[in-house]
């Protein structure tokens, strides 16, 4: 494909990427859905799966730093490639049956996860037209709840006709007929690389020293930690919360659960639409951290004989706005962005995130049990949502006219 071809309208780039998206997802939480199962294989406990979890964030939080100068090297299709097929080899390492082998498979899950966000915001802000920038961005975030709920709806069924380790092969090869399939966009979507490092924007803290330098992406790179800590808190322990707590049942739970990614996934095309064409991206994200705050509140009055439907309706709520906020975020990151380096500073402000993600669950698990329920957690959610409005409605007070919309 000639690059104007590949590029017109934007949908292309938007397509190639979100499918990407969708894939890493799949492949990073292929393990924790098979997890009871290859518990009992292993002869562990379960809640091993945390610690795999940590693992790979570690490793997505390391690529993302590199993800963004490493795009602008070799090309963002380029980099995604590797990352699908750093994907694929820790999950052949995963399927052997062997702790440390199974560990490496984490670290490099999380290595080929961490630099696709980057790498996608490197094509989608040469490509996408600036009065669509949220919602194209948001609609690329779907790829993350889609990768999830395809993990949840194929994995099982893998594992009953084959095996637990045939199915982590299966996913391995997906991954790779996925890094195949992109390559004939790569001579239109990576026509920018430099094919050289470029100086003081190599290595991996070039993404870090552009943030810093950046007020505006400090602060979006503060948020996203906030805002993180919120959403994998939420997701991590919404099953335990309503089994214990609410007395549900884990199968009832679960369900639960999947409505509210469903809402995560509506809410990032909503938010996306809603930032493009009337509100702005940060009023955007701060009528989030509104919406999340109440929604953390309202959970913590949740009883067990509240009606079902008042429980699903108000963790839709919460769903949609701490699963949704990533893609207008992203899109005012690479706004924001020095001319050319939407990828370098997205790796950047990603390595904030993903702290979020790694330390979340840790603490909200630590405040629920010294609360001793787990409604102490999430009233301690609604403080940190509050502190990052707090921290966008300065940023929006203080920035130029022309840059609030």
């Amino acid at each position: 494909m000639t690059p104007s071809e590949t590029r017109e309208g934007g949908w292309v780039p938007l397509g190639v990427t979100l499918g990407i998206q969708a894939m890493v997802a799949m492949a990073l939480l292929t393990l924790p859905v098979m997890a009871p199962q290859v518990a009992r294989s292993l002869q562990v406990a379960p809640s091993m799966v945390g610690a795999y979890v940590s693992m790979s964030y570690l490793g997505a939080m390391a690529a993302s730093l590199l993800g963004g100068s490493a795009s602008r090297r070799w090309g963002a299709i380029r980099v995604s490639q590797a990352g699908l097929v750093l994907c694929a080899l820790g999950l052949l390492l995963c399927a052997v049956p062997w702790l440390p082998a199974m560990a490496l498979g984490a670290v490099l899950i999380g290595l080929g996860y961490g630099p696709i966000t980057p790498a996608s915001s490197h094509v989608l802000a040469r490509t996408t037209p600036a009065h669509r920038l949220s919602l194209v961005f948001s609609l690329k975030q779907t790829g993350v709840p889609v990768g999830s709920m395809l993990a949840g709806a194929l994995v099982p069924s893998l594992m009953l006709a084959l095996d637990w380790q045939h199915s982590l092969v299966l996913v391995a090869l997906a991954c790779v007929v996925c890094a195949v399939l992109s390559q004939p966009l790569r001579a239109g979507l990576d026509d920018d690389r430099t094919g050289v490092a470029t100086p003081g924007a190599t290595g991996p803290l070039a993404s870090l020293r552009l943030v810093l330098s950046h007020p505006a992406l400090s602060t979006l790179a503060a948020c996203s930690f906030l805002f993180s800590m919120v959403q994998m808190s939420l997701t991590t322990y919404l099953v335990t919360f309503l089994h214990q707590d609410l007395g549900y049942g884990l199968v009832g739970a679960g369900l639960v659960l999947a409505f509210v990614q469903m809402g995560g996934v509506g809410g990032r095309i909503a938010w996306g639409f809603l930032a493009d064409r009337w509100l702005g991206a940060l009023p955007m994200l701060m009528a989030l951290a509104a919406v999340m705050a109440a929604s953390a509140l309202g959970t913590t009055a949740l009883e067990s004989d509240t009606p079902r439907w008042v429980v699903v309706a108000l963790l839709v709520v919460f769903g949609a706005s701490a699963i949704g906020w990533n893609g207008v975020y992203l899109a005012e990151v690479a706004r924001r962005a020095p001319p050319g380096q939407a990828g370098v500073a997205t790796g950047g402000t990603l390595a904030c995130t993903f702290l979020g993600v790694v330390l979340g669950p840790l603490i909200f698990g630590l405040l629920s049990e010294a609360f001793g329920a787990y409604r102490g957690g999430f009233a301690v959610l609604a403080g940190v949502a509050l502190t990052s409005g707090a921290l966008l409605w300065r940023a929006w007070r203080q920035a130029p006219v022309n840059a609030q919309a």
